[in-house]
């Protein structure tokens, strides 16, 4: 009988607990909530004692339920302490046991507190063996295990496969509602803990009401829940080990006496934890379970909830409470007596005591065979039909713990056996009758031996007497599998002679074999006599002597135990002595990642990773192959995984480069053959092998060492040795090659229109998630996973919580069966892997492989006890790897496609259609990316048949491999150039930038640019030339040459240069950059912490153009050689010259423009470009177009440009009119880009893009997709406006490896930007030569490009003279690269045509001294722009801010306004100064006060108004200021902020909130305070921001913490008046800038702006809200570009009209003096 007595925590809910109970928020119908009452009621009936149990701190609750304004408030905020990952679950206890022991040398002085160390441990699933590990008797309450499992908990599942979990020991603190009241009913003093404690988890119960030493009873609307003291919280990426302490004196629970409690918990835990049983757990599990003798009450759950959310009651702020979850398996003790469980516990009778009730002595061993599998923890069943196993069927099927799957195809069943082994580690038991049922185990039998994978073979036989005499399915099955099997034992049929022990001796044996260090099958043969069912037959109970210790429990009846060493786990230090030696002198390491199986040894291999820092090569089934990416990469501690060195190896360079001194190779199995090979051909050297088994895998004769041991043990033993961490110069080369291989597979796989094999590899590590896992067949599938599988950056949330614990990656689950690596019995192996992870399985098989395992498609249907699977068939249509083999250059076609490819034409849709599973084709990229991402979310079973050719694919593969290989190459090269000439710093290729600049120009033109409008007089030409300098001297320049429009201006761009200026002193420079591969953009991003994207094409471009040119001086060569180089042995001939295309207007009449076309041919151009689309009509143009044929002749190439100013009738009629013009192409036609193919179609001519590609950003290839149509002859490249040379590079790529012109052309840059483009549409050149020769397409023609606008400048940039004339010896006008190359190379500016030059804005820093309330506040000042009458703009910095921090952006914006930052009062260098009485030390740092102190700055700064500029705590000062001191303020820029908080009590509850964080940063200094504060869900966005560290290393520099934490809490948004009221009076501009992922203030800024636009004071005044893209909370730190725009248009605007106000009063002024 159950006492009615919970473990009574003193009452506590904290804001974490809603208004709205848990059971509403689940939504549980009233009946079910009653019957859970009743059930309560009835169980707890009778008893009437008390039970007193230690209590942990008690706090109040809920919230908002009881709080009142009147009530003494109080909140604690939890402290979190993440500390390095540990290796083990076990070396996570220890680590905690001496972070608290560290805590006890020196304790917190503050009188309450709420801490909490955490640490990241493997995440395999050891809740539930750690709680079944802590004894009946235990002393520390509540103890718990609460399952994740979501897919129909019941007690059976956790016999399956282990659940994820929480196992929680001992209370830190609770939380009971309704709250305490005192004996007169008024409400005591309340303690709340804050809700934003992060990762702090409640679990507990609802409608559970009692108080200290009450009975329990269910009562609605109470609730009981409390934060463990000890928990394992398991996720699938990570488990968490955390230990809160919990301490308030004012509530009696003082901090000794946590400590006590704490000691208490973790003496019990460390006593309780035998990690020698972690892998075989599941031998243990029923007894363990056994011992909960009690009865399960239904229905009821157990609740627990994670993040929470609280900001008041109003809008955005309306309190939320998240992630409150339910379980309905878990089984809670919360005091010695009172215990509730769910579907943890088998209630039916056990099958031991039932053995003497059995019809025949049959199914009594046949029983006992099913229980003593069930006690030895395998439950999952593969059972084939027939007669003779009839016996061990039906006792399989009857047995209340097991689940059974029946298929009539025994090899199919068997191969999913192991599927099953794989994803769960443990065994299966396949049940099978005899004959040739027991041979079709054969092949999987084999691959189980050859993969030790342990299976139980169960398989009925005839009698002795039945034996070798020509009887029915009789056949000799005495070690039938041979050599195959670790043990064998031909069990006599049943016989009451034979002690039923020995069938359980029996079985325990064969266990212990399947699972030692060898693992593998075991195969137990059972031979039976008549009857074969349940006929009765006499049978003597003498045979059951000896088992009524085993009928009374639920263990087996042998337990095997082995004897470790737990010190050294399992390997002795004087065994692993020389190893270690080995590791410790390695200078050019590698760490080689097999093939893995368990979650425990992938986190070793990462920890052993990380430790090591040597280059790692990890295989497909390692499981980090495709990681998710956790760190930026640029992190110290994250490995260099090299995951494209199989590629890396076609390059003969490559292979000579490699050097290896010492080689661990975790796991056994490596798919890659070249990487075999290359390890072969460094040989000899250190090699050493770890895997658990005692097998030699060693086929290449290499291994020096081999450590038997398992991963986790071996890990161990490496880090405690504490290397010293080194990095050799082939880590760097490595890191360089694998870097630039992934960029270039990435491109050509993403560039390729149509569906590959290698894309379907590529993209399958996007569909995959932490929840799903990957099985991949043999033959191609693997390869090509191994191959172009890539890693991806979708990591989890609760990884992201984690980023502290310095996690280098995130796996995906990957198996394949690689024992044998035959292709039979894939399919059903893939469903078998999906029942035993648990996980939903995406299998990749080729099309012979479905087809060898049709049978496996039963079992797919069947869908037992998983979660969907989606099927990807790669149908080439026969065995397709043949065909990438040498054979098949030396066979005959038709030899090949019979008795190698197999060839077929078996429709699989039909098979599917048979079995009755969903089928999909899938025959394109976007077809593919539907059927894997949509399975997933419909939950449903899927066949996807992926469409391929043996021919194309064989095609594909090789231009993949000449294209890596062509990557390797010319990386090796850079890196060797480079390395040569200069040293490499910390093993990377790396100079620094010393200086940079910039000059605007402004040249004449001589007539009107083709791009102005008609109405555009002034011919000139304006931009600005970028100067940098590296440290040896070098300099390069580069042209940044805007085109007015409405992305780019001159003024907007000139802002982007400065803040460009200002990130670039100090850059390092990879020397890498010149490969345009993604290089440029990626260091952009990490070095200078903004995303290319983000700046203006026309400024990259210019940036790049320095870059490159910088590098070349550096290098002594040229920007040419740069791009392209190529080894001065090879002697390829360089082109001299690039044709050159004018450019002609076709202003005048038809014979005007025809005469100035047949000038220029004179002049020696040999094409032609007319813009069209500038006439009343195109019919105008058609004839402009055909007199200009007639004048030039046919010889001359014409192309027309009409810069998408048709519609497509008016363009038709063009195209109809000058189809006989033979034109080249026309740019642009029409102005919906999705009629362009439709105009080819219908006209005829063809078309190149040119507008189409000014969106292009960042390698978006999948943009251009679309336009590989045929018809589509050419692309036209403006690297200014395209962004730069590397985006030019990549879709010059795509149009050249798709057979079409690639056009450069200018936008009438001066000379400089010219003579670049005149080398890079040589380099353009050069590689399309290179691929035109080596895929034997012949001689590439050369393409005339659109640089003629040279012919419009009437000065120039440069001194030097361009390179462009007319050729005597093609005769036509060319650019030359040799001079082209020198002008780079010797920049003479022309001094006359610059307008200025800036360094960069220097900024003015100084003290001002304002006085509030009789203290004298001296802020401190940054200063940047002219004082001159235009804006001012203050702009204020967010809590633990400075001022320095708005810099770059103050300089984006200066050219245009004054811009001034401050250092709030209390933070940075500002100070205060008291000038009252000594009764009054410190000032309040009130709303009220900073914004007088503010008010008072401004006047001494400006007699005018100014633009108030606030982010975040700025903001809210900002918006205040705005609001209430109008005649100061011209407008406000919120970004980031809200106006505060309107409930009352939410504002009580906030600022109580913001008191605590004070007293914690007090308490725990500004270190331990910001490592909690930026762990909030508020930051997420920028913890992925490389300079994260950086950022928050800056807010460690205020020196005067107590002014910092009193801030906080006197300047907290709950004692700030509420705003809201006021915006509809707003009587200002006002602009609301917010981040798009800040979804909080994205809703809060809606709001605010849907009040504000109802104002009537201020109807002319701009209110705007600006969402900035890809951008979190700290908008101004993620993007700051687009944050530099926005104030830009906003000041504008603001001036814009301020200038119309002040010129209407003007007006009206004159208007009443007339």
């Amino acid at each position: 009988m159950l006492s009615p007595f919970l473990v009574s925590n003193p009452p506590f809910q904290p804001s974490l607990i809603p208004r709205y109970s848990s059971r509403n928020s689940f939504r549980r119908s009233r009946r079910e909530r009653f019957s859970f009452a009743d059930s309560l009621r009835i169980s707890l009936h009778g008893i009437g004692r008390n039970i007193e149990v230690a209590n942990g701190v008690q706090f109040d609750g809920p919230i908002m339920d009881k709080v009142n304004l009147d009530d003494d408030l109080m909140v604690q905020v939890c402290v979190t302490r993440t500390l390095p990952p540990a290796l083990t679950l076990e070396l996570g206890l220890e680590s905690i046991k001496e972070a608290v022991n560290e805590l006890k040398t020196n304790p917190p002085k503050s009188s309450s507190g709420v801490l909490r160390f955490q640490v990241a441990v493997p995440p395999r699933a050891k809740a539930l063996f750690w709680f079944c590990s802590q004894p009946m008797s235990s002393g520390v309450f509540p103890v718990f295990f609460l399952s994740k499992d979501d897919v129909k908990p019941s007690y059976k599942s956790l016999y399956v496969k282990e659940p994820h979990g929480v196992f929680g020991i001992g209370n830190a603190l609770s939380f009971v509602h309704p709250s305490s009241i005192d004996s007169k009913g008024h409400s005591t003093r309340k303690t709340f803990l804050s809700d934003e404690s992060a990762m702090v988890t409640a679990y507990g119960f609802s409608d559970i009401g009692f108080n200290e030493y009450s009975t329990v009873n269910s009562k609605d609307g109470s609730s009981y829940f409390f934060v463990p003291q000890i928990e394992l919280d398991e996720h699938e990426e990570v488990s968490i080990l955390a230990v809160t302490l919990a301490w308030n004196d004012s509530l009696s629970y003082r901090f000794e006496q946590t400590i006590s409690s704490y000691e208490k918990s973790i003496f019990q835990v460390s006593c309780h934890f035998c990690p020698n049983l972690e892998d075989q757990w599941f031998k243990h599990l029923k007894s363990s379970l056994a011992n909960f003798s009690i009865e399960e009450i239904h229905p009821i759950e157990m609740e627990h909830m994670g993040v929470f959310t609280f900001s008041g009651r109003d809008q955005a702020d309306a309190k939320e409470l998240k992630n409150i979850q339910s379980s309905s398996q878990f089984h809670c003790k919360l005091s010695p007596e009172v215990v509730f469980s769910n579907n943890m516990l088998n209630q039916e009778a056990k099958v031991s005591s039932l053995l003497k009730d059995e019809a025949n002595i049959n199914a009594v061993w046949a029983s006992a065979i099913i229980e003593e599998c069930t006690r030895l923890g395998l439950t999952y069943f593969c059972v084939a039909p027939g007669s003779r196993s009839s016996h061990l069927a039906i006792a399989a099927a009857n047995h209340p713990l097991t689940t059974c799957l029946a298929c009539y195809d025994e090899r199919s069943l068997a191969f999913h056996a192991i599927g099953y082994a794989k994803g769960s580690l443990k065994p299966a038991v396949i049940i099978t009758s005899s004959g040739t049922a027991v041979s079709n185990l054969l092949p999987a039998v084999v691959e189980a031996s050859e993969d030790f994978i342990p299976l139980l073979l169960l398989t009925a036989d005839r009698p002795p007497e039945l034996q070798g005499v020509g009887a029915n399915q009789a056949i000799n099955q005495i070690n039938h599998f041979g050599s195959f099997v670790r043990f064998f034992f031909n069990l006599p049929p049943p016989t009451d002679l034979i002690p039923v022990r020995m069938v359980l001796t029996t079985v325990d044996s064969a266990l212990h074999w399947a699972t030692g260090s060898a693992c593998g099958p075991v195969h137990l043969n059972c031979s039976f006599r008549d009857p074969l069912d349940s006929s009765p037959t006499n049978w003597s109970l003498n045979c059951l002597n000896g088992l009524d210790m085993w009928m009374s429990n639920a263990d087996p009846f042998t337990k095997y135990f082995q004897v470790q060493s737990l010190k050294n786990n399992g390997v002795t230090t004087g065994q692993i002595t020389e190893v270690l030696q080995v590791i410790k002198e390695a200078k050019k390491g590698l760490l080689l990642i097999g093939a893995i199986h368990t979650e425990d040894e992938i986190w070793a291999s990462l920890l052993l990773a990380r430790e090591l820092m040597w280059p790692v090569v990890a295989d497909v089934l390692s499981g980090v192959r495709l990681r998710k990416l956790v760190k930026p990469i640029l992190e110290k501690w994250t490995p260099v995984f090299v995951d494209h060195l199989d590629h890396a190896l076609l390059s003969g360079s490559v292979r000579n480069l490699i050097e290896f001194d010492v080689v661990i190779q975790l796991g056994s199995r490596i798919t890659s053959k070249r990487v075999s090979q290359v390890l072969e051909k460094c040989f000899p050297f250190a090699y050493i092998l770890v895997d658990k088994h005692p097998c030699r895998h060693d086929p290449s004769h290499l291994v020096t060492h081999r450590v038997q041991s398992n991963i986790v043990q071996f890990a161990d033993c490496v880090l405690k040795s504490q290397f010293p961490w080194r990095r050799s110069k082939l880590h760097g080369h490595l890191q360089a090659l694998n870097g630039a291989i992934a960029q270039e597979m990435s491109f050509q796989i993403s560039a390729e229109c149509s569906l590959t094999e290698p894309y379907v590899a590529h993209m399958l590590s996007k569909a995959l998630t932490s929840k799903s896992a990957l099985f991949i067949g043999n033959s191609m599938p693997i390869r090509d996973v191994d191959m172009y599988g890539c890693s991806s950056e979708n990591y989890s949330h609760v990884v992201d919580m984690m980023l502290n614990a310095k996690l280098p990656c995130q796996w995906i689950q990957v198996t394949g069966n690689r024992g044998a690596s035959g292709i039979d019995g894939l399919l059903s192996s893939a469903t078998g892997f999906a029942v035993g992870c648990k996980k939903r399985v995406v299998c990749v098989v080729g099309d012979i492989s479905f087809l060898h395992d049709t049978n496996g498609l039963a079992i797919f249907k069947q869908r037992i006890a998983r979660k969907p699977m989606t099927i990807l068939v790669i149908n080439n249509r026969g065995g397709g790897i043949f065909r990438l083999l040498p054979i098949a250059k030396k066979t005959e076609p038709s030899v090949l496609n019979k008795y190698f490819y197999t060839s077929h034409d078996i429709a699989i849709e039909n098979l599917c259609l048979a079995h009755g599973v969903r089928y999909v084709h899938v025959g394109t990229k976007s077809e593919l990316e539907e059927a894997l991402f949509v399975p997933s979310v419909e939950e449903m079973d899927c066949i996807v048949e992926v469409e391929s050719s043996i021919d194309a694919n064989a095609i594909v593969h090789s231009t993949l491999q000449r294209f890596a290989r062509q990557a390797a190459d010319n990386s090796l090269d850079i890196i060797s150039a480079s390395s040569l000439l200069h040293p490499m710093k910390g093993n990377v290729l790396l100079c620094q930038v010393s200086g940079i600049q910039y000059s605007q120009y402004k040249v004449k033109l001589c007539d009107r640019p083709t791009i102005c409008s008609d109405e555009f007089s002034q011919f000139h030409r304006e931009g600005f030339i970028l100067s940098l300098t590296l440290e040896d001297g070098s300099i390069g320049y580069g042209e940044v040459a805007p085109l007015d429009n409405n992305i780019e201006n001159l003024m907007d761009v000139e802002g982007q240069l400065q803040l460009v200026l200002h990130l670039m002193k100090g850059a390092k420079l990879s020397y890498m950059l010149p490969l345009l591969n993604g290089s440029i953009s990626s260091w952009i991003w990490s070095e200078l912490g903004i995303t290319a994207s983000s700046i203006f094409p026309s400024v990259r471009c210019g940036l790049e153009m320095a870059l490159l040119s910088a590098m070349a001086v550096r290098h002594d060569s040229s920007l040419l050689r740069v791009l392209h180089y190529q080894k001065e042995e090879n002697g390829s001939a360089q082109p001299h010259s690039v044709q050159i295309c004018a450019l002609l207007d076709s202003e005048g009449t038809p014979s005007e423009v025809a005469y100035v076309a047949r000038k220029l041919v004179e002049e020696g151009f040999s094409a032609i470009k007319l813009k069209v689309g500038r006439r009343v009509n195109s019919v105008q143009d058609a004839l402009v177009m055909q007199e200009v044929r007639r004048a030039v002749g046919d010889q001359i190439e014409l192309r027309a440009d009409a810069n998408c100013r048709w519609t497509f009738e008016e363009a038709l009629k063009f195209g109809l009119l000058v189809k006989s013009c033979n034109l080249k192409y026309i740019e642009e036609p029409v102005q919906n880009k999705d009629d362009l193919i439709r105009f080819h179609e219908e006209t005829g001519l063809p078309v190149a893009l040119d507008e189409t590609l000014d969106v292009f950003e960042e390698c978006n290839l999948r943009m251009l997709t679309k336009y590989a149509h045929p018809g589509i002859v050419a692309v036209v490249i403006k690297p200014s406006v395209v962004g730069g040379f590397e985006n030019a590079a990549l879709i010059a790529r795509w149009a050249q490896q798709h057979g079409k012109m690639a056009v450069i052309s200018a936008a009438y840059e001066s000379g400089l930007g010219l003579s670049a483009y005149i080398v890079f549409a040589s380099y353009l050149e050069m590689e399309n030569v290179k691929a035109s020769t080596e895929q034997k397409q012949g001689t590439a023609p050369f393409v005339a490009h659109g640089l003629g606008t040279y012919r419009w400048l009437s000065e120039d940039v440069m001194m030097n003279t361009l390179g462009i004339f007319r050729s005597p010896y093609s005769g036509f006008v060319e650019g030359s690269v040799a001079d082209a190359i020198k002008n780079l190379k010797d920049v003479k500016i022309n001094n006359d045509v610059i307008v200025k030059t800036s360094k960069g804005v220097p900024v003015r820093s100084y003290e001002l001294r304002v006085d509030v309330d009789g203290f004298s506040h001296f802020l401190r000042i940054h200063e940047i722009g002219q004082n001159t009458e235009g804006s001012v703009v203050l702009f204020l910095h967010g809590f633990l801010g400075t001022g320095e921090e708005w810099i770059p952006i103050m300089k984006g914006i200066s050219g245009s306004a004054r811009c001034i930052s401050v250092d709030i009062p209390g933070h940075g260098s500002s100070r205060v100064q008291s000038n009252a009485s000594e009764t009054r030390k410190t000032p309040t740092f009130s709303m009220e006060m900073i914004a007088e102190a503010l008010y008072k700055l401004i006047g001494q700064i400006t007699p005018g108004k100014v633009t108030i500029v606030g982010y975040s705590m700025g903001a809210r000062i900002a918006l205040y200021m705005a609001l209430r001191f109008i005649n100061k303020i011209e407008g406000a820029v919120v970004v980031s902020g809200s106006p505060g908080i309107k409930d009352p009590v939410a504002r009580k509850v906030r600022s109580a909130t913001d008191d605590a964080k004070a007293r914690m940063m007090v308490a725990n200094g500004l270190e331990i305070f910001l490592e909690n504060w930026y762990n909030g869900g508020l930051w997420k966005s920028l913890r992925g921001h490389p300079h994260f560290r950086k950022i928050v290393a800056s807010r460690l520099l205020h020196d005067d913490v107590l002014s910092i934490a009193k801030l906080l809490s006197d300047l907290s948004s709950g004692r700030q008046p509420s705003l809201w009221e006021e915006l509809e009076d707003c009587d200002t501009n006002i602009s609301l800038v917010f981040g798009e992922k800040d979804f909080k203030f994205k809703q809060i800024a809606t709001r605010m702006y849907g009040e504000m636009i109802k104002s009537k004071k201020g109807e002319n005044n701009i209110i705007e809200t600006v969402e900035i893209p890809e951008a979190g909370h700290a908008v101004h730190l993620e993007r700051p570009l687009c944050v530099i725009l926005a104030l830009r248009k906003f000041l504008t605007r603001v001036h814009k009209s301020s200038t119309e106000t002040e010129l209407s009063q003007k007006l009206l002024l004159a208007l009443k003096e007339m």
